[in-house]
């Protein structure tokens, strides 16, 4: 048994689906579970349907969502060849779903619509790339996981039932492989006890494959990219990238917790708990050895790791009564962060004085300075980049950090970040 996963640039084109179809067509032997993201930009577009329905903009939000519809079912046509395919019904009961939910008045928070409205990018893909293997020749069984995966109700960021969603997987995914050697699930996506749908985390279905592969006791997880391996840094981002062949779990547990967008951060932990590998391979050319990522590697071998996370805010908290920020204030400060859901990057304190780089998400940052103005004072800057070097040396930081003016810095041994402002 293999877990396969493939994101949503390995299906954003016809041509491209139909490279997956023959990637998989090499494996014919093989038991597979493939985990299927949204194609493309999907994600990205429903964000916006999301978005513009809670701001009550519904004519837009419709629209978009239509836009949406017409792209996937002119992608179903070029694949199975007309619309008379039983997988067209399918779509469209998703996409009445939807429509529901659009016409709903938003009386709950955004992120329960959020999860209504954007986990239907899995859905979609999933029903379409399950129909077209069947026809290519590649028999498989299309499973909803809302059925299998049982989460809490933290919409946006859901947890899983371990013991219910294992109880499921033995129950309802293994009996699948004694009708076909390939079952396809939807990544990200979830259900709570109250039929609700969720997500699991923005790129959560790297997650998703990890959880399947932990409860499946499979033999290694792949996800298939479209770069040749696990890099030491963004290629889009940097030049002269290169590959590492090999890295250990907690290396790429780090990575992730910095902001490194190759895999999410809570895919490491199900896989090591079960010392089962994680392959990252190249849809483009399969052939390709990829990066191999388990419990141990040598450090030695390492290039300097390098992660860029964009779009940063500074919060600079002072007491007005020129008090201490001491170990009661933080707890006090923490608290706030955690219930507004407002991940920390990176975090450092004066005396009186306690500041936080975090992701710019406007409605969170109202909503912290409202929560915390009472009993401070509060300044904070937009449009940084926070620059995380594993490994480093001076050279590299100074080459990197050129034109940049560097307005917070923490280092470790192996470690330095660096809160930059153009």
């Amino acid at each position: 048994m293999k877990v396969f996963k493939f994101g949503g640039a390995s299906l954003e084109s016809v041509e491209r689906i139909r490279q997956v179809a023959q990637i998989i067509q090499s494996f014919p032997d093989e038991k597979l579970l493939i985990v299927i993201s949204a194609m493309g930009k999907t994600t990205n577009e429903l964000e916006k349907v999301a978005q513009n329905f809670y701001l009550r903009k519904r004519e837009i939000a419709a629209q978009l969502l239509y836009n949406v519809e017409q792209h996937h079912l002119s992608v179903a046509e070029a694949l199975l060849g007309n619309r008379q395919h039983p997988l067209f019904t399918q779509l469209q009961q998703f996409f009445t779903e939807a429509e529901w939910t659009l016409g709903e008045k938003p009386l709950r928070t955004y992120d329960y619509y959020y999860d209504q409205l954007v986990g239907l990018g899995e859905l979609l893909s999933t029903a379409i790339v399950s129909a077209y293997f069947n026809t290519a020749g590649v028999p498989n069984t299309w499973l909803d996981v809302r059925d299998i995966f049982r989460t809490d109700d933290n919409f946006r960021d859901a947890n899983i039932d371990w013991a219910y969603t294992q109880k499921q997987v033995t129950e309802k995914v293994v009996p699948l492989f004694s009708n076909t050697n390939i079952v396809i699930a939807q990544g990200f996506i979830g259900s709570t006890d109250q039929n609700e749908s969720v997500t699991l985390g923005r790129e959560g279905s790297d997650y998703s494959a990890a959880v399947f592969a932990n409860m499946l006791d499979a033999e290694s997880q792949t996800i298939w990219k479209d770069v040749e391996g696990l890099k030491n840094a963004d290629p889009k981002l940097f030049p002269n990238t290169v590959n590492i062949p090999e890295i250990s779990f907690g290396e790429v547990i780090e990575m992730a917790y910095y902001g490194a967008q190759v895999i999410h951060p809570k895919t490491i932990k199900p896989l090591q708990n079960k010392q089962i590998p994680l392959l990252v391979k190249c849809f483009l050319d399969k052939d390709l050895p990829g990066t191999v990522i388990k419990e141990t590697a040598d450090v030695k071998q390492l290039p300097p790791i390098i992660v860029l996370k964009r779009n940063q805010v500074l919060i600079t908290i002072t007491s007005k009564d020129y008090s201490f920020i001491t170990e009661e204030k933080i707890s006090d400060i923490y608290e706030v962060f955690h219930r507004l859901k407002v991940k920390i990057n990176l975090m450092q304190n004066g005396a009186i004085s306690f500041s936080s780089c975090i992701d710019n998400n406007p409605e969170k940052i109202e909503l912290l300075i409202k929560t915390l103005h009472t009993d401070f004072k509060i300044a904070y800057n937009e449009g940084l980049e926070l620059l995380t070097v594993r490994y480093y040396h001076d050279g590299l930081l100074q080459e990197l950090t050129n034109h940049h003016t560097v307005l917070l810095e923490q280092r470790s041994r192996v470690t330095v970040q660096r809160l930059l402002k153009k």
